[in-house]
């Protein structure tokens, strides 16, 4: 897998029946190993050790509708209160963030109305603050971590 633009973290690997496979530690079973799974793999794992950002507070493939289609976030956050307060849309290294990125998290947030989004290719990070007063965002020069995001 590539190296990514984040801290080094050890996975436990297998091969099953010629696939790949990296144990998520936060949902606790094996996975199979594609470029994007890497990128969650790493960027969760920075998340929690780096940002403070707990385990029970991270929901991985997380359902929701959006005008009407079932979709799924790659990462949320929550608060300690069970509020979502921030989402997480990675790809794989090779792709390219761009527009169609930013917009698909916008429409994520239709339903869920966070403050913070992030989206990452494991080498390019982009975090920005939501105002809903405003109706606003700003661009932050570094990933939030949990106290800032869910305080």
């Amino acid at each position: 897998m590539d190296k990514l633009n984040l801290p080094t973290y050890n996975f436990r690997l297998r091969s099953v029946q010629g696939k790949k496979e990296i144990f998520d530690e936060f949902r606790k079973k094996f996975v199979v190993l594609t470029p994007e799974e890497w990128v969650r793999q790493n960027l969760l794992m920075y998340l929690h050790h780096v940002k403070g950002i707990p385990v029970g507070l991270i929901a991985i493939e997380r359902g929701l509708t959006v005008n009407k289609l079932k979709k799924r976030t790659d990462i949320v956050v929550y608060k300690n209160d069970g509020k979502p307060c921030m989402i997480v849309e990675c790809k794989a290294s090779s792709v390219k963030v761009d527009q169609n990125t930013f917009e698909q998290i916008a429409r994520y947030n239709m339903s869920l109305k966070v403050n913070y989004l992030l989206v990452s290719n494991g080498l390019t990070h982009y975090s920005c603050k939501i105002n809903f007063n405003n109706k606003t965002f700003a661009f932050l020069e570094e990933i939030p971590d949990f106290k800032t995001i869910c305080g």
